[in-house]
């Protein structure tokens, strides 16, 4: 899905929004007590959204350490309201299939931030995703998963299917693996593969620094 976000878009949202983040009771004293300058503060993330949205590298920060910053103030239920909050902005001002890309990707950034910041895995525990997509059907499934593509080096990805069945294809060697509900499947650091759907489906793609699967 490519819904053509612009500039213009991200220079109507972000400030709207964090109006709103400012004002709200559980999320805007954490916002407000952290950020001394406002007007730099969201050329910084229009910067970001432009970067994540439009791959335009404008972006040169880093968002984990800025919330490690604040970890102590920061609790998982705050990630929920931003996101709420992020909903019912893009909601309001951005037509639905923008509002929908919008949405997909604060919910993986969100989700990927708290699993930093909070979740922390008993010694012998499964290796957790340092990231996770959005979750995507056949309609919504990317055209840079459906062609061939690959991970970098160091890094696996897991496949995982919620509904329906999937093929994950690999280059070399040759292979086809059948990826279903109960059966996830591994793609190895820079193997070339890509996705074939047969049907409809809903799955995810998750992104570990070591094999996912042991």
């Amino acid at each position: 899905m490519n819904p053509d976000i612009s500039e213009a878009d991200l220079a109507a949202l972000v400030p709207a929004f964090y109006a709103r983040v400012r004002q709200d009771d559980l999320i805007g004293p954490v916002f407000n007590g952290a950020i001394h300058d406002w007007d730099h503060h969201l050329v910084q993330l229009i910067a970001f959204w432009s970067s994540v949205m439009r791959s335009t590298g404008r972006y040169k920060g880093s968002p984990m350490a800025a919330h490690l910053r604040h970890k102590d103030t920061i609790t998982p239920a705050m990630f929920d309201r931003w996101l709420a909050l992020w909903g019912e902005v893009t909601a309001a001002l951005l037509p639905a299939a923008k509002a929908a890309a919008m949405q997909a990707k604060a919910a993986t950034i969100g989700e990927s931030l708290k699993l930093a910041l909070f979740f922390r895995m008993p010694r012998g525990a499964p290796p957790q995703p340092y990231k996770v997509t959005a979750e995507w059907d056949e309609t919504t499934l990317p055209a840079a998963i459906r062609g061939r593509h690959n991970t970098k080096a160091g890094v696996w990805g897991l496949l995982r299917v919620l509904e329906g069945r999937v093929s994950l294809v690999f280059e070399d060697p040759a292979r086809r693996v059948e990826v279903t509900p109960d059966q996830p499947a591994e793609i190895p650091p820079e193997q070339w593969h890509h996705v074939e759907l047969g049907g409809p489906a809903r799955m995810r793609v998750e992104f570990y620094r070591e094999k996912p699967l042991g």
